[in-house]
Formats: C-alpha cells, sequence, structure tokens
C-alpha cells in the first residue's frame, strides 16, 4: 500500500483532494469514526478551500485521487503528532 510505505520510509505523499492539489506528510493511516480508511498528515503544499495551507489534517481515502509517493523525505513527525491517535478505531501503519 503506497500510505503505509510512505508512512514507514517518512516520504512526502502527493494527491488532489477536494479539488486541490496536496503535499503532506503522512503520519498514520487508519478507519475512522465514519467506518472510513482516513490519512492523517501534516499538509506543506498545494491548496485548501480555507486557504490555510500548512496545518494537520484527514483526508478520507475515498475522496484522493492520483496519489503518487515523491521523492522527498521528511526527518521527523511534526509537533502535535500523538501515536495511537484517538480518532482513528483501527490503525494500519503509523509513525
Amino acid at each position: 500500500m503506497p500510505i503505509c510505505e510512505a508512512i514507514r520510509n517518512r516520504r512526502v505523499l502527493a494527491f488532489r483532494y477536494q479539488g486541490h492539489s496536496r503535499i503532506v506528510e503522512p503520519h498514520a493511516y487508519g478507519v475512522g469514526r465514519n467506518e472510513e480508511w482516513v490519512l492523517v498528515g501534516y499538509q506543506i503544499g498545494g491548496g485548501t478551500d480555507t486557504g490555510t495551507v500548512h496545518g494537520w489534517r484527514s483526508f478520507r481515502k475515498l475522496d484522493m485521487s492520483n496519489l503518487a509517493v515523491l521523492p522527498i523525505h521528511f526527518s521527523a513527525p511534526r509537533p502535535g503528532y500523538r501515536r495511537g491517535d484517538p480518532g482513528l478505531s483501527v490503525i494500519e501503519c503509523e509513525l
């Protein structure tokens, strides 16, 4: 799975989500409260509806398209990251 591969190797992801290109440092992937697969990550580039690019976000896998693992590494989890994210009922992979 590309998302878990990116998390394990601390590689940045690029994808389309809600009409915007997103560049994200992935931190956790699993099943959210609505029984949907969710990526939890820190967005570092691309666009958003709010205009605020940088920050923590959750992305529903069903709404993601054109997913690519980029040849860009990040060195450590972002401040504010918590292993065992309580927003995920099942965790497939995490930093």
